[in-house]
Order: C-alpha cells, then sequence, then structure tokens
C-alpha cells in the first residue's frame, strides 16, 4: 500500500502536476486531490493505477510502518549515458 506522502513525493520528484498523473491513471484531478489530502480512503485499484503510472517512470516506494515511507527515482536506461553527453 502507498501512502497519499508518498503519492505527492513521487509527483514531486517526477516534476509532475496533478493534472499530469490523474491522466495518466486514468483518474480525475478532484479524486486525486482528495487522496492527495487524505480526504478520502482510496480503493486498491486506484492506488494500482497511481502506483502503476508513477513506477512506470522510475519512482521506487520504499519503507514500511517500523522505519518509515519514502520515495527513490531510479535512473532511467541511458539516463546516465545522456546526463554525460550533455556535459
Amino acid at each position: 500500500m502507498i501512502t497519499s506522502a508518498q503519492i505527492r513525493a513521487g509527483r514531486g520528484l517526477l516534476k509532475w502536476t496533478q493534472g499530469t498523473l490523474a491522466a495518466r491513471a486514468s483518474l480525475s484531478i478532484v479524486t486525486l486531490n482528495m487522496i492527495e489530502s487524505d480526504q478520502v480512503a482510496p480503493r486498491n485499484r486506484t492506488l494500482d493505477a497511481i502506483r502503476s503510472a508513477l513506477e512506470g517512470e522510475g519512482v521506487r516506494f520504499i519503507g514500511d510502518e517500523t522505519e518509515g515511507f519514502g520515495v527513490m527515482l531510479r535512473a532511467q536506461p541511458g539516463q546516465a549515458a545522456r546526463a554525460a553527453a550533455s556535459l
């Protein structure tokens, strides 16, 4: 299960607006806003759609209740080579 804070953090790592994530996860912006602000308890399939959209772009959800939750961004294939070439 992912948390609302992880969703917001994942979006931040990708520099995505709520509109971008909502479109990629086939949700309304209002629904995503309510999930991110803990106003609703989302269905599992809704969280799966959000998770899939973010993970598809390299976001990795990490942690657990004991250690705490977080996110990290994996390098996409070829990203290091493109970054080095631009220097």
